[in-house]
């Protein structure tokens, strides 16, 4: 990211204490809405891109899509070595009773999410990748479940959504910061708040940042962002 550039001051030009003071406690909240605008910039564009971005690092394996279950239409976007490492730390969680369960975890790992690549495979499907590693039960498909990796779907039992171990805490938080948030600024007279100030504000019910919160419900349209003179303002939408 490039940094904002600054201006020389003129020659000739009167340097004055308490002015050079002013600009020194203004300059973090001005630091703050630089990195927040071109973040948001660049979230803009990578969200513009996103459809080509998605196919290519996909198909190379660099990211993975999930489909979250908050009953919104909400993805998580994940490194794929971070999610190999999750997976692999939830099955040490775990604690596999026998070889074969050990075995099932590692056909998984190789046969299933090496090729499928979406965000949910049907019943079928995973009992023939699984069997490339050797004989499949529906016990095997349970344990697939137990650990965090699968999830059902609700309508249609056959098909399942991949899922990342562990998960459980973060969407409670995000589902619950979203919900105090916007609560917050819907209780204000105009539904809107300096960024700056808002930033600071700490969620009672969310171990997650305030400023991810924030970018969510950019991100979703939930919230959008004015430039007005005394900086960058955060109002709930219409919609």
């Amino acid at each position: 990211m490039a940094e904002p550039s600054v201006k020389k001051r003129p020659r000739g030009e009167e340097e004055t204490g308490p002015d050079e003071k002013e600009d020194d406690d203004e300059s973090p909240v001005l630091e703050r809405s630089l990195v927040f605008n071109d973040t948001l910039i660049a979230l803009r564009m990578m969200h513009a891109q996103f459809p080509k971005f998605e196919k290519s690092l996909k198909k190379e394996k660099v990211l993975r899509l999930f489909k979250l279950n908050t009953g919104q239409d909400d993805h998580a976007i994940m490194f794929f070595e971070d999610y190999v490492n999750q997976m692999d730390f939830a099955v040490k969680k775990l604690g596999a009773r026998n070889q074969h369960d050990m075995e099932v975890f590692e056909w998984f790992k190789v046969h299933v999410i090496e090729s499928k690549l979406d965000v949910s495979i049907d019943h079928q499907e995973l009992f023939i990748l699984l069997s490339a590693g050797g004989d499949v039960t529906d016990e095997d498909i349970t344990l697939l479940i137990n650990a965090g990796l699968l999830t059902r779907q609700m309508i249609d039992p056959n098909m399942y959504w991949f899922a990342i171990p562990n998960i459980g805490s973060v969407l409670k938080g995000l589902s619950q910061g979203r919900k105090e948030l916007l609560s917050f600024l819907n209780r204000r007279k105009y539904k809107e708040m300096l960024l700056a100030s808002l930033e600071k504000k700490r969620l009672r019910l969310s171990p997650l940042d305030t400023r991810f919160h924030l970018r969510d419900l950019i991100g979703s349209g939930h919230l959008k962002v004015l430039q007005t003179p005394s900086g960058m303002l955060v109002r709930v939408s219409k919609d």
